[in-house]
């Protein structure tokens, strides 16, 4: 899958994982059982360990096959780093103009964090591809159906924090068109065999909702 952008990849499963905590012992093999599941989008979390290495990895091995971001992104040297390491996407927690941007002059994909359509607004004026509402398990489903009514149409919105499978349904019938999926699929302590478990339970619960609301 050569070039694979972000558009393909949403369209193929709008969910992305989030490693926060792996580390490059392990990156390979947690990456292979979430993109066998059917992933296509995996982040590395800049406050893992040695997340440049392991973002290296993943572009080395499965860079033809997945789309490779990095999260917590909050300056120019680190989307720098990310892009030289192989990193497509460039994820952060706020909204930093300057650094989406930054992100864009680099042809990379920009997905910045908002709270507030203040917020999101900035984001989209300053190239934004997407934006992530963070946390939302605070923010909520309502959030959602507010901000998308006066958001462009076209903007894909990615909540990201505490969404477990159950509450998907919830956030994309009020317009969500995505998650980013934290510690409810991976975290560190996590083996192999509950990481695919949760990965399977996130598709499975996505395109049941999709499935029943055609």
């Amino acid at each position: 899958m050569k070039d694979l952008s972000f558009c393909d990849a949403i369209e193929e499963l709008p969910l992305i994982a989030i490693l926060r905590g792996v580390t490059p012992e392990r990156v390979l093999d947690v990456a292979t059982v979430i993109k066998d599941a059917g992933f296509t989008i995996i982040e590395v979390p800049l406050n893992s360990p040695k997340p440049y290495e392991s973002i290296s990895l993943l572009n080395k091995y499965m860079g033809e096959e997945i789309l490779i971001g990095a999260g917590t992104v909050l300056t120019y040297e680190e989307v720098d780093k990310v892009h030289l390491s192989g990193g497509k996407i460039v994820i952060s927690p706020n909204t930093n103009e300057q650094v989406i941007r930054y992100t864009k002059k680099l042809s990379l994909y920009s997905l910045p964090g908002f709270y507030t359509p203040t917020e999101a607004f900035k984001a989209i004026y300053a190239g934004a591809d997407s934006l992530k509402m963070f946390p939302a398990d605070i923010l909520g489903p309502k959030a959602i159906k507010a901000v998308k009514a006066i958001l462009p149409p076209t903007m894909p919105i990615f909540p990201v924090g505490g969404v477990a499978p159950a509450q998907m349904g919830e956030f994309i019938a009020a317009g969500a068109n995505g998650f980013g999926l934290g510690s409810g699929l991976f975290s560190p302590e996590m083996n192999l065999e509950q990481v695919k478990l949760n990965a399977s339970t996130y598709i499975a619960a996505y395109r049941d909702f999709v499935r029943n609301s055609l």
